[in-house]
């Protein structure tokens, strides 16, 4: 067993109940339960998500602030510059902006900062060249600055406003801007307006650039601004579907209703950039989740994460084919450099943690190396994350400071346990399962050991075992391709509404399997439960154990299309020996 096996409990009642008021399936029932839906009118809008059911924009803290200073900019003609971050997100979230107030009659400029020279965010060396180059009379920060209080601050000196759209954790004090839109932001001596609604909580800044373009254009129907009574804000989604996936915000909530609309246009998009971006990554079906999580948005990202994420802000909002397809394939370029070094830094970093890892002892990986990319730290992070299922951090960087990022799992909230290290490090910032720092080399092992006692005072040792949710037992005989059609309709998955997973017991193999792939790394298998069989793989199996004699198998239910033949398959997840019979 690879993972520790958390069955949901039956609700076989409620479900039959659930069942028949909706006119669906008993297992699709129990599966909206384990996800804690069971209230027959949230259900239905879970199911059929609606832009319609989208909350006022203006209940975002300071979201009115935002507007009327931003219709002041318009009014005086004053140049408002984006200054957005270098990943999907801040990418996708500028360029919405810059189309719609742009189109709105804003004199719009955007800028992003270079990750090696810059940093990440408003820093101050950012925030200097920004100002110098483009000197703006309003500063729109995008996707950050909400613990940005000493750059604002030097702008505000500048004579020059700023606005906060962001949805990382604000520092206490808050930045001092003419607005703070912030879903996070505690209501209190530095917050203003009505509580967020809770689904605000899980907006990424993709969501937030959108939920501000509906603000500024439901304020300009009533005030008379030009373009904005006949505006369409359904284009922008399939950047808002982009972003959102590529950042791992929850998919609940508005985000789900964003990002089930900005599919749909993504799949339809008109925009050049978007098209050559398709074609480059070989995506010749329908765009989902996995398509963007995978394929998109590592290309949109590989530039930022070298250098600037310039070409790809470009390459988004570019009008010809022919500007597109050479910043397309220079993205794709860039992804495939960004694979290589990667590659060869995730190798360093195992190596170096499996030479002294303890299991009983280390509850958070620490690692840096001054020739190590910050360009890619974070994606490192996630890998030695998968290997040893522990908080990992991974630095790199030159001189006196070193950058990093880091990755956590359930129960460890990385963004509280950097600011109870905030003594030790330069900045820090970000999420509970997210964030980055900046931090002397010298303070390395003290940060270590640090995060190391928060950690083995918060978690579980079972903790540290990945945990395996399951929604339900299932027999062989009812995995339908009319089933599994049903249950697509709990897409688009991710986080906070992951993808069906299911157990067969007591199986076994009807007939051998079949090795696959050029190195046979994979499997194919024909199981049974004695009534039916199925057809199952495992992928990136190697050498590794396969099931024997009865089994119990922990699977996804996908539907397999080869040659216009749709079949079911499972994908694998783990197995164990099955329990004797009693």
């Amino acid at each position: 067993m690879k993972y520790r096996w958390s069955l949901a409990p039956a609700q076989p009642a409620l479900a039959d109940h659930l069942s028949r008021q909706l006119g669906v399936s008993s297992l699709l029932a129990q599966c909206l339960l384990n996800r804690g839906l069971s209230e027959l009118e949230g259900i239905r809008r879970f199911l059929e998500p609606r832009l319609k059911h989208l909350s006022d924009p203006f209940l975002l803290p300071d979201m009115a602030a935002a507007v009327e200073r931003l219709s002041a900019a318009r009014n005086r003609a004053e140049k408002v510059v984006i200054f957005g971050d270098y990943d999907v997100d801040g990418v996708t979230a500028t360029a919405l902006l810059t189309e719609v107030l742009g189109a709105l009659g804003w004199r719009i400029e955007h800028y992003l900062p270079h990750r090696m020279d810059e940093g990440y965010g408003l820093s101050r060396s950012a925030v200097e060249t920004c100002v110098k180059q483009l000197r703006p009379g309003l500063l729109l920060a995008v996707d950050c600055g909400s613990t940005a209080v000493e750059s604002i601050a030097w702008i505000g000196r500048q004579g020059i406003d700023s606005i906060v759209l962001d949805h990382h954790q604000v520092s206490s004090p808050a930045p001092e801007a003419v607005a703070l839109v912030n879903p996070h932001r505690r209501r209190g001596p530095d917050a203003s307006g009505e509580s967020p609604p809770a689904d605000a909580l899980g907006l990424c800044s993709a969501g937030l650039a959108f939920k501000l373009a509906h603000a500024v254009v439901k304020a300009g129907r009533q005030s008379g601004l030009p373009g904005a009574e006949t505006f369409d804000l359904r284009p922008c989604l399939d950047l808002v579907a982009l972003g959102t996936i590529a950042d791992l915000v929850p998919l609940t909530g508005e985000n789900r209703i964003l990002v089930s609309a900005g599919l749909e246009r993504l799949n339809a998009t008109h925009r050049p950039g978007l098209q050559a971006l398709r074609q480059v990554a070989g995506i010749p079906g329908r765009i989902g989740g996995y398509e963007v999580g995978y394929q998109l948005a590592p290309r949109l990202n590989a530039a930022g994460r070298l250098e600037t994420a310039g070409e790809a802000l470009r390459l988004v909002l570019a009008r010809a084919p022919a500007e597109a397809e050479p910043l397309a394939r220079s993205l794709d370029a860039r992804n495939r450099e960004r694979q290589q070094i990667e590659r060869g830094i995730v190798e360093e970093v195992i190596a170096l943690v499996r030479a002294r890892f303890n299991p009983q002892e280390d509850y958070v990986i620490v690692e840096g190396r001054e020739s190590w990319h910050i360009g890619v730290v974070g994606i490192v992070a996630s890998r030695v994350l998968h290997e040893f299922h522990r908080p990992a951090i991974v630095l790199g960087g030159e001189g006196a400071e070193w950058r990093g990022s880091g990755r956590s799992i359930d129960g460890f909230d990385l963004a509280a346990a950097l600011e109870a290290c905030h003594d030790l490090l330069s900045r820090h910032g970000g999420h509970a399962m997210a964030a980055g720092l900046s931090v002397a080399p010298e303070n390395v092992p003290a940060l270590r050991a640090r995060l190391n006692d928060l950690a083995r005072r918060c978690l579980r040792a079972e903790q540290l075992q990945p945990a395996l949710r399951l929604d339900a037992e299932i027999a062989a005989r009812d995995l339908s391709l009319q089933r599994l059609e049903e249950l697509d309709r709990l897409q688009q998955t991710g986080i906070g509404n992951p993808a069906v997973h299911l157990v067969l017991r007591n199986a076994s193999h009807q007939r051998p399997l079949q090795r696959m792939g050029a190195d046979r790394r994979h499997a194919r298998l024909w199981i049974t439960d004695g009534a039916a069989v199925c057809e199952a793989v495992i992928w990136g199996v190697g050498d590794g154990p396969l099931p024997v004699g009865r089994f119990d198998l922990a699977f996804q239910p996908q539907i397999n299309e080869f040659e216009g033949v749709r079949r079911v398959q499972l994908k694998v997840l783990d197995w164990r020996p099955a329990e004797p019979a009693r």
